[in-house]
């Protein structure tokens, strides 16, 4: 499937995670991610059915890919999947959300 957002689109999605919500990336690498030894993410990209990141796990640099509940279609869409995978990851690794999302 071709992505649904510009290459513009996905830098500024990439720009954002990254200045803004490194924590969440690394929480999501390592509670969805299957990187639980994780120290580090950086978001490189997103389409239509998932988020990738570069996660550094053992100081090697490892290529997660997160899966949304669905296929996205609008721009709108990926920052409420993106809460949701940060919820739930929060959940997942016993750590408390930040309501501030």
């Amino acid at each position: 499937m071709n992505s649904p957002f510009t290459p513009e689109v996905v830098n500024a999605i990439k720009r954002h995670m990254n200045d803004d919500h490194g924590d969440d990336a690394l929480l999501i690498c390592k509670g969805l991610g299957g990187q639980p030894e994780a120290t580090g993410a950086t978001t490189t990209g997103v389409d239509a059915e998932a988020i990738e990141f570069v996660a550094v796990v053992g100081g090697q640099d490892v290529v997660v890919r997160v899966p949304w509940s669905t296929t996205l279609t609008e721009r709108a869409q990926v920052r409420t999947e993106v809460v949701r995978l940060y919820q739930e990851a929060c959940a997942a690794l016993g750590v408390p959300a930040r309501g501030e999302h």
